[in-house]
């Protein structure tokens, strides 16, 4: 029985005895990484066809490097309301331009409420990039750092020696707050992402914040009230237009007690707050002025340009696809802090005499 009708798969080896050429040259031909001779290359082509060879198994390059190819991003929530985020896309545009050297593909996970991180301990994964790191974010950290799998952070704090890319969130907050502070507004009030994984929607009590497990809430709620101390805050239930809307409601259902001003932690969450002042018959910003923060092309706004502070959301991803490379080559990775840009926009203006 010849070696082409034998059940067994077909290997680059009996293609190329076929072809009547090197195993090295065979190889080649799959491989893309080298010029063959056109000849060549259908002779080869057209003996896998014969023999049925549909290319290397990926599973026998990657036992040789004991690699899968693959890095895990761990993302807190839903991640069809993830997706819904520009910021979130923008920066898995950025991680993907970071690992292209490495060729690697990306498995999305979600950081489920009551994970003990069992996924990520058995998932085929070279690495892992975790967006946020939340209290619950840990108990899946402690799982791959026990697999000795390299991690990165983006925005959190996974404690010692994980390298983290980090965002003036704080400063970058405060310089917001401090252009509404120059316009004259006094009376404020405030707009937050989540505090913690269960994503309540509700005033920010002292009680609430100290439990917060989401550093990215608390540093921008503490560069906001850095220039307004007293500011009442209202947390989202995530950065999403309607949460913007919902909240922007309650903080103007009281004519008498109405801010002059919202400065909300996301550009989505602004661009709902807007919504709920045109609901409310209030002009923007001759009534009320609102701010954000990420510097997103925002729709809905119409002639509007918000106010804002736009963060790096594209480097930070490539930074972290960057460290991922450099780890799995070896070298240490390194911690990187990447900082915004304030910009003025048409939504705020000094505010009205009442």
């Amino acid at each position: 029985m010849s070696s082409h009708e034998t059940p067994r798969r077909a290997t680059i080896a009996d293609v190329a005895r076929e072809a009547g050429v090197a195993t090295s040259t065979a190889s080649v031909v799959f491989s893309g990484k080298a010029n063959v001779a056109p000849a060549t290359r259908e002779r080869v082509l057209a003996a896998a066809a014969e023999l049925g060879y549909a290319g290397p198994d990926p599973r026998a390059a990657s036992l040789r490097r004991g690699r899968s190819g693959i890095v895990a991003v761990v993302l807190e929530g839903h991640l069809r309301t993830a997706f819904l985020d520009p910021v979130t896309t923008a920066m898995m545009d950025g991680l993907t331009d970071g690992l292209a050297d490495l060729s690697a593909g990306i498995l999305l996970m979600r950081d489920e409420p009551g994970d003990d991180g069992s996924s990520l301990a058995s998932a085929p994964v070279d690495a892992v990039v975790l967006i946020g790191c939340s209290g619950r974010t840990r108990a899946s950290l402690d799982v791959v750092r026990s697999r000795g799998l390299p991690v990165v952070v983006i925005e959190g704090d996974a404690g010692e020696g994980i390298p983290r890319i980090t965002l003036d969130n704080a400063a970058a907050a405060a310089d917001v707050a401090r252009h509404l502070r120059d316009l004259g507004h006094r009376d404020v009030a405030l707009v937050t992402l989540s505090l913690d994984s269960e994503r309540e929607r509700g005033p920010v009590t002292p009680e609430r914040l100290a439990a917060a497990t989401v550093d990215v809430t608390r540093d921008r709620l503490a560069g906001m009230r850095e220039v307004f101390p007293e500011a009442p805050a209202i947390s989202a239930a995530g950065s999403l237009i309607d949460e913007g809307l919902i909240v922007g409601r309650m903080l103007l259902a009281d004519p008498a007690s109405r801010p002059t001003a919202i400065l909300a932690q996301s550009d989505l969450l602004a661009v709902g707050v807007i919504r709920a002042a045109e609901e409310a018959g209030l002009r923007v910003p001759e009534d009320l002025s609102v701010a954000g923060f990420d510097g997103i092309a925002a729709d809905g706004l119409g002639d509007l340009v918000l106010t804002t502070s736009v963060q790096p959301a594209v480097e930070k991803g490539k930074a972290a696809g960057e460290q991922v490379a450099r780890m799995l080559g070896g070298e240490p990775g390194t911690t990187l802090h990447l900082t915004c840009r304030f910009r003025v926009g048409t939504t705020t203006a000094p505010p009205a005499a009442r």
